[in-house]
């Protein structure tokens, strides 16, 4: 009988369905100790709102109730911080990493400036987001509908980067046949955003949670025009209408709209892998992999409990949207979609650099 009940636990151990026990001095592993969660883009961006949203409640459901700093680290559309997170963060849960597809994508490619891989990082948490490309008014544009009219216009772009978040909305242009011109050099969606407020920029993009807090009200003022959202995955692995964005057509459709047809082709498929692979798991937390079991069992329990905290849910609706947030066995497979595209799409994608923008990869 015995023997029973430890082969039982054993195979609910293995499932991940019980989780390593912390040692018994836990409760004061995080006592007196400051957290430091690293932000890599600048404030006002969908990685810097998620943080923020974290940072008070998160502390409250981990042993000690540490506090936690967000720093904000700016620099090569994210990888300025993920490389110097994978050379000097300790495995010992006082230093923890965001990370979105602006750092999946140069790490998928194969960027040379890339010193970090997500092999040697243990996922804390995952969310799925989606996005939304806007443009001014001053093109007279009133929605998707309508969006052929500004085949024949230059439209100028803001963007961080082609292998950062930009490379899925900027695929997007390319197959839709817009004339778009990127603006390189701004330090993330935030400042791109600023640009296009300022008038520098005439189409943008952003993540559900800039274009939620920041974006909605420049539509209610009639300062932007919304035309479709980027669409979300349902259970079948297809693109659907993103919940968040009901009354936007997702790319599909628009493309559909200008061309006639459904989008099919290489091209096509290219796009659909790098934005599955994107936004399936868009935001990520996480911690080196050396870290202790005990240790992220605490933070998958506290994560857990946050999940939960109605404070946690009401913010998070209001500012991230309602896309779930997930730990444990959840975040690791969406973890795996994050970090895996078929060759020949991600081929296809290094070609279309190499032609278009002369970036060797």
């Amino acid at each position: 009988m015995k023997k029973t009940c430890l082969r039982f636990l054993s195979i609910l151990f293995i499932s991940g369905l019980l989780l390593p026990v912390p040692p018994a001095h836990a409760e004061a592993y995080f006592s007196n100790k400051t957290i430091e969660l690293v932000v890599p883009f600048q404030k006002g961006g969908g990685g810097d709102i998620w943080a923020r949203l974290m940072a008070p409640i998160l502390p409250k459901y981990l042993p000690g109730n540490p506090k936690i700093s967000v720093s904000n680290v700016p620099g090569g559309g994210s990888i300025k911080a993920a490389n110097e997170f994978a050379s000097r963060a300790k495995p010992d849960g006082l230093t923890i990493l965001t990370t979105s597809l602006s750092t999946q994508f140069p790490f998928l490619l194969g960027d040379s400036r890339v010193r970090y891989d997500y092999d040697q990082w243990q996922v804390l948490m995952a969310y799925r987001s989606g996005g939304v490309v806007y443009t001014t008014p001053v093109f007279g544009i009133q929605d998707a509908s309508e969006i052929a009219q500004l085949k024949d216009k230059r439209l100028l772009f803001g963007s961080q980067g082609v292998t950062s978040h930009d490379l899925v909305p900027m695929l997007a242009f390319e197959l839709l046949g817009l004339d778009v011109k990127p603006i390189f050099g701004v330090r993330g969606r935030g400042a791109a955003r600023l640009a296009f407020e300022r008038g520098e920029a005439t189409i943008d993009f952003q993540t559900s949670a800039g274009y939620i807090k920041y974006v909605k009200p420049l539509v209610a003022s009639g300062r932007a025009t919304p035309l479709f959202s980027l669409g979300a995955l349902n259970d079948k692995g297809e693109l659907v209408r993103d919940p968040e964005f009901p009354d936007l057509p997702h790319f599909a459709e628009v493309y559909e709209t200008i061309h006639g047809k459904p989008p099919k082709g290489l091209a096509w498929e290219s796009w659909f892998a790098f934005f599955s692979a994107g936004f399936a798991a868009q935001k990520l937390l996480v911690a080196p992999k050396q870290t202790p079991a005990e240790i992220i069992a605490m933070y998958q329990s506290a994560i857990r409990q946050m999940i939960e905290d109605s404070d946690y849910i009401a913010s998070k609706e209001q500012e991230t949207g309602a896309y779930e947030h997930v730990t444990g066995k959840r975040a690791e497979q969406l973890y795996k979609l994050a970090t895996d595209i078929p060759v020949a799409q991600k081929q296809w994608v290094k070609n279309w650099l190499r032609t278009e923008y002369k970036l060797n990869i």
